[in-house]
């Protein structure tokens, strides 16, 4: 193995074991250390959906055993994601014929989102809270509306994750937990991560046919992102989430702003 492939086990490790300890969405992670390592823009996207699909499966049998899953709310956030998947794919295959073009849109999008998801981690537990506080009031909203709130939720994420394969992770948490704050915590989680697997695969396997794909770096990636989530789980609350959180944040607005300005 060399230097250059052992740099990927290694940031799959470093990557995994964040994931594992905090629970962060590890396309906002892994996508900017594929940028840094001169992966082009496309090709780390598409390995890095691929990637956060395989990575996810394991979770939604252990979600899914343990009824952690709203399987409604991941249909109807599907309904909105799928398609809207498809149509971003089409739109980025219109201008695979110009390479530069494609790249510069998934790096300005990716910019974008990635400050999205830096005020996401940094303000979770403020925009949770407000959800809870208001749970209660005399407005509540007919299951039709909801539902159709949340395909619309749905459509926005499918976006955002076939654009720059972030969201699914921070930015789907947050709203999930805005739309259903009766929504115990472990459900929200479970569904979120249930509705990414579906989402990142369907999104993968298009960028793939696209040839935005590196097999060899994405098996590099899993060689030590597996391990990874093994142990960082094991250390989740040995480091206060009020320290890790606000570090995250601050080093994904930095990348960010970067890319996006």
């Amino acid at each position: 193995m060399d230097a250059g492939n052992f740099g990927f086990v290694v940031a799959g490790l470093i990557v995994g074991f964040i994931v594992g300890m905090t629970g962060v969405g590890g396309g906002s992670l892994m996508t900017p250390i594929l940028l840094w390592f001169g992966i082009n823009p496309a090709t780390a996207v598409g390995t890095d959906l691929l990637y956060a699909a395989i990575t996810k499966s394991g979770g939604v049998l252990v979600h899914g055993k343990n009824k952690n899953i709203d399987w409604s709310i991941t249909g109807w956030l599907t309904l909105g994601s799928v398609p809207a998947v498809l149509l971003t794919l089409w739109f980025l295959a219109s201008l695979h014929t110009d390479p530069s073009a494609m790249n510069a849109v998934i790096k300005q999008a990716l910019g974008v989102v990635l400050l999205l998801t830096a005020l996401a981690i940094l303000f979770k537990k403020s925009l949770l809270a407000f959800a809870q506080r208001h749970a209660g009031d005399d407005y509540h909203m007919r299951p039709r509306n909801l539902n159709a709130l949340t395909v619309v939720t749905g459509a926005i994420l499918g976006t955002m994750v076939a654009l720059t394969s972030i969201g699914a992770g921070a930015l789907g948490t947050v709203a999930l937990f805005i739309l259903y704050p009766f929504l115990a915590t472990r459900r929200l989680v479970g569904t979120e991560i249930a509705h990414a697997v579906p989402l990142t695969l369907v999104a993968g396997l298009g960028h793939a046919s696209m040839g935005n794909m590196d097999w060899h770096l994405l098996g590099f990636l899993l060689m030590g992102s597996l391990p990874g989530i093994y142990f960082g789980s094991h250390m989740t609350g040995r480091i206060p989430d009020g320290v890790l959180r606000p570090c995250l944040a601050v080093m994904l607005m930095a990348v960010g702003y970067k890319l996006a300005f």
